[in-house]
């Protein structure tokens, strides 16, 4: 079994279609045929299924595939090895995070490893899903919510667990409690990010269980405004505890949300099967460093410097 066979596989099982396969690999069809011929002799089992002009892969071919994915990944992760074996810290990194305080804490922390790898090229990506890219290939890493269940193609490294807050001006009635009850704090006046946030996207699915109706009397999509609002007694909102640790909300109250108590694990996700660069490795041990107090006691309402 020969990687040029591999590669006519792969680039066959992609485009299910001779070819086209044959265009992308640069050869003539004859030559494309022949090699997988020669590949199914090899194994001694059919790989494609043949319906006129038509292909699809046997279950034979399907195993073959997903190996032959493994195959490919660990060679680019030599290549990539090797390139920054001889270049140093040349190179590049490609981060997702979740659009909205992760997003922000990320961007802090980029600007801090910056310093110290003035010579990497990096890409710092806002996304609601991080999978998409990391299965494309397109990013070393994501870092997001992580999922209560897990797939198989992705590793996953927690950084934090954190809670969510009521908030509120420093003379609402509330403030000065040492927690408040979820539908206590839905009677009260709310102001809110829209229902495209995933912080929202949270409370909603929350009060959807509950049976309770949230009707926030504002929406707004910055945080900025949204702090404005509630310090000058707008309303109440809902917020996570690195959204609090990254402004300053020392003039606000934050009270932690009880029955149900609103919880969410902060992590990295990437794809098991792809090489992960130095450069990558070493912003997520920064990333380990910087988040944990983010997770744990009650927010400290000063602005963290990244």
């Amino acid at each position: 079994m020969e990687l040029r066979q591999l590669e006519c596989f792969k680039t066959v099982c992609r485009e299910l279609h001779f070819t086209r396969a044959s265009e992308a690999l640069g050869i003539t069809q004859p030559t494309l045929s022949y090699q997988i011929k020669l590949l199914e002799e090899e194994l001694g089992v059919p790989l494609f299924n043949r319906i006129g002009k038509k292909i699809s892969m046997t279950a034979a071919g399907e195993i073959l595939y997903k190996h032959c994915q493994t195959v490919f990944a660990s060679l680019e992760g030599a290549r990539r090895e090797l390139r920054e074996w001889r270049q140093s810290e040349r190179g590049s990194l490609a981060v997702a995070a979740l659009i909205g305080e992760i997003n922000e804490l990320v961007s802090r922390l980029l600007g801090e490893f910056y310093r110290t790898h003035p010579k990497l090229q990096f890409t710092l990506r806002g996304a609601e899903d991080v999978t998409g890219p990391l299965i494309r290939e397109e990013l070393d890493f994501g870092v997001t919510i992580l999922p209560s269940e897990e797939d198989e193609r992705f590793g996953r490294i927690p950084l934090y667990e954190e809670q969510f807050y009521c908030v509120t001006g420093k003379d609402h009635p509330l403030a000065g409690r040492e927690t408040v009850e979820f539908d206590e704090l839905c009677r009260q006046p709310v102001v809110m990010f829209p229902k495209t946030h995933r912080c929202r996207q949270m409370i909603d699915a929350v009060c959807a269980l509950k049976g309770i109706r949230l009707s926030p009397r504002i929406e707004t999509t910055t945080i900025e405004s949204l702090l404005l609002l509630v310090g000058s007694g707008a309303g109440v909102s809902i917020l996570s505890k690195t959204l609090l640790e990254l402004y300053d909300t020392r003039e606000l109250a934050p009270i932690p949300v009880v029955h149900p108590s609103l919880r969410r694990t902060i992590g990295v996700v990437y794809l098991k099967d792809k090489y992960m660069s130095k450069a990558a490795a070493e912003f997520i041990e920064l990333l380990k460093q910087r988040a944990q107090p983010f997770g744990g006691s009650a927010p400290s309402g000063q602005v963290r410097q990244a």
